[in-house]
């Protein structure tokens, strides 16, 4: 059978930045941001790690399915931030949460994570080597950003979120299909330049704010823009399905003009395309799942509803996958 979500939920931190916090740190405007990326504001914690970001998404899907961490098999906790190098922090998180009976692993696909892991987990659950598996995206990327650099400063903000995956009772409903790549050479133009085994932390490399994202924008951009669009429509293509078919894209959010480039490629109206941006920022790891939560709990899908999900991130990392929506919203 295929693996369905059986529960979603999402957690921010509650301190919220608005561009204008960036105006007398670094050379830029509220109306700089907004025109060129669509972000508004985001969320920054003040404390603790990427776990403790997602616990209490965690504790609410838990509830929301009506079982305990002792019931999860699996953790599979995409970020690019984890709490420590080691141990993973999947680890830290089965431990918070007292899921004693799961085994997991980080995922490291930067913005295109959770999409990543999702997939991985449907294939565990489709195998039978799984029975449910909790799947997180989330990142702290306030801590690896350089607040002196504009072009990165404003792009990000912290959150997470997670689903539930179990067999689904027909193959009606679940994940379907999806279309995963990536490629190497796109590494020296969206990375931390030290902080691995390559380049360990050192006085230099502290001094020289090596440790935080670097980005050369305008070529990630295009390189977005059509690896996104392509893959959606490939991802349609192969599955049959028009415009009509799509009831919502869901993309990662780091750019709302890469978000509307995709969505015109699919053919789709802006009132089928998920946009959070503009609260949020880019939670790399995060957006999409925090996209499903919000449209689950605004009651916006429904059961029967074909969905893409599409991202681009570092490595770069890109993709789409086609769910057939299987919860009914909870009155």
């Amino acid at each position: 059978m295929k693996a369905v979500i059986t529960a979603i939920a999402h957690n921010v931190p509650d301190n919220v930045v608005d561009n204008h916090w960036f105006e007398d740190k670094i050379d830029t405007t509220d109306e700089w941001i907004r025109t060129r990326t669509g972000i508004v504001e985001r969320h920054f914690a003040t404390e603790g790690g990427v776990t403790d970001i997602l616990v209490p998404a965690v504790e609410r899907a838990l509830a929301q399915r009506g079982i305990t961490a002792m019931d999860i098999d699996l953790i599979i906790l995409c970020t690019v931030t984890p709490d420590r190098i080691f141990p993973s922090s999947a680890a830290i998180l089965q431990r918070k949460i007292g899921a004693l009976n799961a085994w997991g692993f980080d995922l490291a696909g930067a913005c295109s994570g959770f999409l990543f892991g999702l997939v991985t987990g449907s294939k565990m659950i489709e195998s039978g080597a799984s029975k449910r598996v909790l799947v997180c995206g989330g990142d702290k990327m306030s801590s690896i950003l350089n607040m002196e650099d504009r072009t990165t400063a404003v792009l990000f903000g912290d959150g997470g979120g997670c689903v539930i995956l179990e067999a689904g009772e027909s193959d009606e409903y679940g994940v379907v299909d999806s279309i995963l790549r990536m490629d190497g050479n796109g590494e020296q133009f969206l990375y931390q330049k030290a902080g691995g085994s390559l380049h360990p932390p050192t006085f230099a490399t502290v001094t020289n704010r090596e440790h935080y994202v670097y980005q050369e924008g305008q070529t990630v951009f295009k390189s977005a823009v059509k690896g996104m669009a392509d893959v959606s429509f490939e991802l349609m293509e192969r599955n049959k399905l028009t415009a009509d078919d799509v009831a919502w894209l869901v993309p990662h959010q780091a750019n709302l003009r890469i978000i509307d480039a995709t969505a015109s490629r699919m053919g789709l109206s802006k009132d089928k395309v998920m946009v959070n941006i503009d609260r949020y920022g880019n939670t790399t790891g995060g957006t999409i799942p925090i996209c499903l939560s919000e449209l689950y709990t605004q009651g916006k899908i429904k059961k029967g509803d074909n969905l893409v999900l599409a991202s681009f991130g570092a490595g770069y990392t890109w993709g789409a996958v086609f769910v057939r929506w299987s919860m009914e919203k909870k009155q």
